[in-house]
């Protein structure tokens, strides 16, 4: 079958690997994709030099940040299929029960493996999928809105709340439509990019901020009437500075959701004494359990409660995935969300 393979720094080549098979295990289906999409946390793998880490100035801890474990000192090329993991397809074969031939299906791959034409995943990671209420490209964001379902458990009611969201990414967008929906008195959605912020008004952003060009704290505070925010949710991650800077948007009592994924295993710049002094509650959130919070996100989509039209701006064959992490990564021609197309 068909791969696609990270071979050198920001560049990625279609090979030919075998075909998985069930091997007789029992609970596990074979799955031949039809969509996937490429999210924040793939893109270190394609745009990182990954030779880097061979040094021990910069090397970081790969087995619980967005990075997979690789080989430090010969990285390249790395395994055939990394680094997708938001993946669609149809099930070919089933060892499981709940799954059938011909079944659609949200399948999770193991380590983030699913830049192939199939692959084999356990029954509690597969997802079964309406179709025909809405597009494949929609029902596919499922795997990210589940994620944010996943964290909007944790948080307390956001009712009548002044929020900010910091970045206006994919998945930003979709916490901008989330705290909308729920309630929120105020969504500001900031972020360095005009055009990601013509779709967070779509999304239900009540305000925009363009980072770069506006005081992002006296906006907040006159938005919220000298209170600040309730809730400031960071959505940018693999760098330090913006939990800081998300701790400046907060009021005293306030709360801070961590989201975006950390390349460094130490914060060492955070302002601790501030943010005891302010009484600040920091919640992260990473890994959802599959089955409820997909299955709710793929729910609210199906049934059309949840619009997550705005954010996919491009659908490209899977055969062109060089372009299309280059778009995704870069933000080349207004991308956000970047689907390839197994089916082409």
């Amino acid at each position: 079958m068909k791969a696609a393979q990270i071979t050198a720094p920001r560049t990625i080549e279609l090979v030919d690997v075998p075909e998985p098979q069930l091997d007789g295990r029992p609970g596990f289906v074979k799955v031949r994709l039809e969509r996937a999409c490429l999210c924040g946390s793939d893109s270190p793998m394609f745009a990182y030099d990954l030779s880097d880490f061979a040094d021990p100035g910069v090397q970081r801890h790969l087995e619980k940040g967005p990075l997979l474990p690789i080989d430090t000192q010969n990285p390249y090329p790395l395994a055939p299929g990394q680094s997708i993991h938001e993946c669609l397809g149809r099930v070919v074969e089933s060892s499981a029960p709940d799954f059938k031939e011909g079944d659609l299906v949200l399948a999770l791959p193991n380590s983030m493996a699913g830049l192939c034409e199939y692959l084999v995943t356990p029954a509690e990671r597969t997802i079964p999928l309406p179709e025909g209420v809405v597009s494949k490209e929609e029902i596919l964001m499922t795997q990210p809105l589940g994620t944010v379902i996943w964290a909007f458990r944790k948080l307390p009611s956001v009712l009548d709340l002044h929020t900010v969201v910091v970045g206006q990414g994919p998945m930003g967008l979709l916490f901008t439509r989330m705290l909308s929906q729920m309630g929120a008195r105020t969504v500001v959605g900031l972020d360095k990019l005009d055009y990601r912020l013509e779709i967070s008004r779509q999304m239900g952003a009540t305000h925009t901020v363009n980072v770069d060009r506006e005081d992002s704290a006296a906006t907040v505070r006159e938005i919220s009437e000298w209170r600040m925010a309730d809730l400031v949710v960071e959505v940018v991650g693999h760098q330090t500075g913006t939990i800081e800077f998300c701790l400046g948007l907060v009021r005293n009592g306030g709360t801070m959701l961590a989201f975006g994924v950390p390349d460094q295993t130490h914060y060492d710049a955070f302002p601790f004494a501030d943010f005891f002094r302010q009484n600040v509650a920091l919640i992260p959130s990473v890994g959802p359990d599959p089955q409820p919070n997909f299955g709710l996100a793929r729910d609210l989509i199906a049934q059309k409660r949840f619009d997550v039209s705005p954010i996919i701006t491009h659908v490209l064959p899977f055969d062109n995935v060089q372009k299309a992490y280059e778009m995704f990564v870069d933000r080349k021609e207004g991308a956000v969300k970047v689907v390839l197309d197994y089916e082409k």
